[in-house]
């Protein structure tokens, strides 16, 4: 077996979806996703390279009143409008080719927009949460969002009818005028309804973190696409899978923190090089 790359020691040749095939071919895949993988869906990434830097809600934050429920819900109103509406592209239909062809028991993604799941994946586990469902923060009943989005428009005409919308890989705008927004409780105990992803300052539910580690464990190779993998959440499991030796393939545009952890990088957009990489491995 060839050595384990190390982070810190120098990053892993470019290659081509070819190359990465090669790497790949007659083993069982774990796939780890990002926001990079749902651009060409019209959502944009947190760290892609034209992506303005931004600085979501805490929990903490959302937590602390009405007033930061009050300005969340506002922006996310309006960004549901347009995220509610994408539909996965090529990426996410290449991604559920290989389930379908039985070389990817699970996938692992770390967006939150559903739509590996519209595109026909069924072995899923949602990292960081579904942005489509919502929980009451009291007695924990989940409900679907755009049954919430109805009731928020209801209550809300109008609201941020001229507004330019920017929306955010979490659904959220820049949006500030959000003062007279109306936020409605849950149905059931009039609790505080919250977007089921995780925030930033929340905690991966611990099943679903063990999931993933299994399905690294499983796993003969891993692709991550898509992902800067900034974030401790996803690098974990590449630094698990470089460890195990198993080789790491990463398809992402520019650099990322797992770069000296694969054996290979394929710098291109996931539209473009995951439904090549299916075909060549189907």
């Amino acid at each position: 077996m060839a050595a384990t790359p190390r982070e810190g020691s120098v990053s892993a040749p470019l290659g081509t979806a070819t190359d990465a095939a090669r790497v790949l071919a007659g083993r069982r895949l774990v796939v780890l996703t990002g926001a990079g993988l749902s651009t060409d869906s019209g959502i944009p990434d947190y760290r892609g390279p034209d992506s303005p830097p931004r600085s979501p809600m805490t929990y903490d934050q959302f937590v602390s009143g009405y007033t930061a429920q009050q300005r969340y819900w506002a922006r996310s109103h309006l960004g549901w409008q347009r995220i509610g509406t994408a539909v996965p592209n090529a990426g996410h239909r290449a991604v559920a080719a290989l389930e379908a062809a039985g070389l990817l028991p699970t996938l692992i993604t770390q967006n939150v927009d559903g739509l590996h799941e519209q595109a026909g994946s069924r072995s899923v586990v949602d990292l960081h949460g579904r942005i489509d469902e919502v929980v009451c923060l009291n007695c924990r009943r989940i409900t679907s969002r755009q049954v919430l989005h109805e009731r928020l428009t209801e209550a809300n005409p109008g609201f941020g009818a001229d507004a330019p919308i920017h929306v955010a890989p979490d659904g959220d705008v820049e949006y500030d005028d959000t003062s007279t927004f109306r936020v409605v409780p849950c149905t059931s105990c009039g609790g505080v309804l919250k977007p089921d992803v995780v925030f930033f300052g929340e905690t991966v539910p611990a099943d679903r973190v063990a999931r993933c580690y299994a399905a690294v464990e499983q796993a003969e190779a891993m692709v991550a696409a898509g992902t800067s993998l900034t974030v401790m959440s996803g690098l974990r499991f590449v630094r698990h899978a470089a460890k195990r030796g198993i080789p790491i393939v990463l398809v992402n545009r520019g650099i990322t923190r797992g770069d000296p952890l694969a054996v290979l990088r394929v710098h291109d957009g996931c539209s473009a090089v995951l439904p090549e990489l299916a075909s060549r491995l189907r």
